[in-house]
């Protein structure tokens, strides 16, 4: 909703394509190789037939679209090549208003939190190369006051299947994330995948702390880390 927002507010038309499902990272990330073609290939027609440009809110998705289908399919050419033309106009929610639109001033995007910091989600910086372009939205806000938040860049142990998998490194990881969340004296943390949002959330939760995680479209959109509902 809050994605939805921002871009109507940019004056983009959108259009939310009905019966969408999973990207079929999950599956593919965890072996499952048939299955996510299954998934990925409803993915594919779903959204090749469909106008403009896709916007997504989850930097991992967006890579296993972009990077991975086309190895998915690569004993198909013809569906790598659809598979390509799709991939090739999906895009990142901050990539896109920045790269794309060239927005960095959004009129809605204000804040009442008192502190936050961001946190630099795995796919986004490394497979994507998205680095810049959330901070560079963040400065913009009117009303917030952005704080370093020390090895911004190291993984908060989520890793979608990693973290079941190996559950012990994982919360280490995330425990060494929540150490620097709260040195950094942070009330809020920005971040741009929903599983980094819902992993650190759930580890601070279980500390007690009263510290809210949210995705940089809420607070593009004018929403405050109360409003969010996280």
């Amino acid at each position: 909703m809050a994605v939805v927002a921002v871009l109507d507010a940019a004056e983009i038309e959108v259009n939310l394509v009905d019966g969408q499902t999973c990207c079929g990272q999950p599956a593919f990330n965890s072996g499952y190789r048939r299955d996510a073609r299954d998934v990925a290939w409803r993915f594919v027609e779903l959204f090749e037939d469909v106008p403009g440009d896709i916007i997504c809110p989850s930097g991992s998705c967006v890579a296993m679209v972009r990077n991975y289908y086309p190895e998915l399919f690569r004993d198909d050419p013809e569906k790598v090549e659809k598979a390509r033309l799709v991939a090739d106009r999906v895009y990142e929610f901050s990539e896109y208003l920045v790269n794309v639109l060239g927005k960095v001033e959004l009129a809605a995007a204000s804040s009442s939190d008192s502190s936050a910091t961001y946190h630099k989600c795995c796919h986004l910086l490394r497979e994507l190369h998205v680095d810049e372009q959330p901070q560079r939205l963040l400065e913009q806000v009117n009303g917030l006051e952005l704080v370093e938040l020390e090895r911004a860049d190291v993984c908060c142990g989520f890793g979608g299947a990693f973290a079941v998998k190996m559950s012990d490194i994982s919360t280490a990881m995330m425990r060494e994330k929540i150490s620097n969340i709260k040195l950094s004296g942070a009330k809020t943390v920005i971040a741009g995948d929903t599983g980094c949002i819902m992993h650190l959330q759930g580890g601070l939760r279980r500390e007690g702390s009263d510290v809210q995680v949210v995705h940089l479209a809420e607070i593009l959109a004018g929403r405050s880390s109360d409003q969010s509902g996280a």
